[in-house]
């Protein structure tokens, strides 16, 4: 420790972290799929779904429901069985088309402090994210119209600087790569590209460069990923609150760029909140402001540019951020509600009392009977929260309907007193929409599961089954309808389109503002007997095209927090208008004149 200058601010020196992930990413992530490569959803010898691995709250435990739910609801059968390949094959991944000047300058400048790989497997892992046409592609062998060509691992800020200044010398194309879980198609690399493309890995930028205890501030190395990020602070009893759904693969650097949301905002506030400072290097140089100020009147706020900018301008390499002394009191509860109607009025009346916690998320009624079949105990969570008493309670006297009940999770982290304080609060709220305590379980439960959700998606393709989630935000008094008509329009456009089976339509309210509510959707399809020669990505893809368009047409905007990529950008001049976009394109062609960084996300082609 040490205390410097008048202001007697005290600081930690830097801290090394000891990676979770490897820097070959494959040898311990799965590279045709979500996560670990030990933790996955499989069926086993007793003919029941099994959650593997010993990572997470499922892990080792059976699910005695699951596989009916899977079969029954989505008439799917053991018969389905389409299993994924297990290595990529060879001969998917083309040769790489290498700047043989460029790499003669990289070898003999910086060849012995960065490293960097042609290796396939290296080039296909940074070649994709997580969209379903991407893992798709992947679990058949791996092939792509166009892979990144060289990956390189710089480890500071002026190693970036390094590359940048050679890649913009040689004309070399350049994509940022964080934790690799994008799902709007960003690492997807443009077909016509013609120039070596170099994929930026910044993992092993891993560093907090330093922790200001007298500021409540750290200075951080933006390729951290969330898990990292919150252990180390951890250990010197500090947090940034920002937990995404990816937060065990999702890097910092990401999260700036993407204008990411995290489940406990209501308390730490969104990225856009906690980031205090910012460096970024472009093709022109670094970018950053001068000082540490938490407020500056100093024209149009860069960081808002860089924010949001999606590898297109630049790369994050340092990112100084908020944090706060780790909760003494961390609480977990949960709400069941007659009706999704009921819970949305509650959620709306405890966001406009500035009276929320940490998390609290409303589950719709197709999620919350989904939730029955994740119990590992034959007990979900109308099973668990009610003995036979408690359930003749809610259904018989409160007249609560199975098929149209709802439930919200809770999370209330603070001081003790104001964790009891906001708890009673927000029960006294519930009960006036006739919200029933559903304990502590299952808001421990439902929170701890958003961390697994994705797995199921891989199990789902092994039975022919397509699963995908989409986000938006919405001011309140269009929740409901939006809901409705999103849900709605998903099914309608599912039998247009030859679907067979009825899919699985859901959402949930994740995020909650003063003007407004985040909404997920979840869409699952089981492909099996579509019109043949029907490609099953493509149906998905035209029904949540038009599943997008019906959020737009309710009031609901392109996107809350996974962002635009490339497979929004048809979208952008509607999301923005056209001089919103005109000054995007302006910004761009400052800065990367010869576009250095060119994913060509975000910004539509002209």
């Amino acid at each position: 420790m040490s205390t410097e200058g008048k202001g007697e601010t005290t600081t930690t020196a830097a801290t090394t972290t000891s990676p979770t992930i490897p820097l070959h990413r494959q040898e311990l992530l799965k590279w045709q799929g979500w996560g670990y490569r030990d933790s996955r959803f499989f069926i086993n010898s007793n003919g029941l779904i099994e959650f593997s691995g010993s990572r997470y709250l499922l892990s080792g435990h059976v699910l005695p429901r699951l596989k009916d739910w899977m079969f029954n609801k989505l008439n799917s059968s053991i018969d389905n069985y389409s299993p994924c390949v297990q290595e990529p094959n060879p001969d998917f991944i083309a040769d790489p088309i290498l700047n043989n000047e460029f790499i003669s300058d990289f070898q003999s400048t910086l060849g012995t402090t960065i490293q960097y790989s042609v290796d396939k497997n290296d080039r296909l892992f940074h070649g994709h994210g997580h969209t379903l046409e991407e893992i798709w592609k992947l679990r058949h062998g791996g092939k792509f119209d166009r892979l990144p060509d060289w990956v390189v691992w710089p480890k500071q800020h002026s190693d970036v600087e390094k590359i940048v200044r050679l890649a913009t010398k040689h004309d070399i194309c350049l994509i940022p790569f964080g934790g690799g879980t994008s799902v709007t198609w960003a690492l997807i690399c443009p077909t016509n590209e013609k120039r070596m493309i170099v994929s930026v890995d910044t993992s092993q930028m891993n560093k907090i460069l330093y922790l200001d205890e007298k500021n409540l501030t750290a200075r951080i190395q933006s390729g951290i990923i969330g898990q990292d990020l919150e252990r180390e602070l951890g250990k010197k009893g500090y947090c940034t609150g920002h937990e995404p759904d990816s937060m065990e693969f999702s890097s910092l650097g990401g999260w700036v760029a993407t204008r990411a949301s995290g489940m406990k905002k209501n308390v730490y506030g969104n990225i856009e909140d906690l980031v205090v400072h910012v460096t970024m290097v472009t093709a022109k140089g670094t970018i950053e402001k001068s000082c540490l100020g938490p407020r500056q009147s100093v024209g149009p706020d860069i960081h808002h540019f860089i924010m949001g900018s999606e590898g297109t301008l630049g790369i994050v390499t340092e990112v100084t951020m908020k944090i706060r002394p780790l909760p003494a009191c961390k609480k977990y509860g949960s709400i069941v509600f007659p009706d999704f109607e009921c819970g949305v009025a509650c959620l709306r009346e405890i966001a406009r009392l500035r009276s929320a916690p940490a998390s609290i998320r409303l589950l719709d009624n197709e999620q919350f009977l989904f939730g029955q079949a994740l119990a590992t105990d034959n007990k979900g969570m109308l099973h668990s929260l009610v003995d036979n008493i408690k359930k003749l309670y809610i259904t018989k006297i409160k007249g609560f309907d199975i098929n149209r009940m709802c439930a919200a999770t809770l999370l209330f982290e603070g001081t003790t007193n104001e964790v009891n304080q906001r708890e009673k609060f927000v029960y006294d709220i519930a009960q006036k929409y006739n919200g029933i305590p559903a304990g502590e379980e299952n808001g421990l439960k439902g929170y701890t599961l958003t961390f697994m959700i994705a797995y199921l998606r891989d199990i789902g393709l092994d039975y022919r089954i397509v699963a995908e989630s989409f986000e938006t935000s919405v001011p309140w008094d269009r929740v409901i309808d939006l809901c409705r008509n999103v849900k709605k329009r998903i099914i309608t456009e599912c039998e247009k389109h030859g679907v067979k089976y009825p899919p699985f339509s859901s959402c949930r309210v994740t995020q909650t503002y003063d003007a407004g509510a985040c909404i997920y959707f979840y869409f699952v399809m089981n492909y099996n007997d579509i019109c043949p020669g029907s490609d099953p990505v493509h149906i998905y893809e035209l029904v949540e095209q038009a599943a997008r368009e019906e959020v737009l047409a309710n009031g609901g905007s392109l996107s809350h927090h996974h962002g635009i990529g490339k497979i929004r950008t048809k979208w952008i001049k509607q999301a923005v208008s056209d001089l919103g976009v005109g000054t995007m394109v302006s910004i761009k062609q400052y800065l990367d004149p010869n576009n250095i960084f060119g994913s060509k996300n975000l910004i539509p082609e002209s």
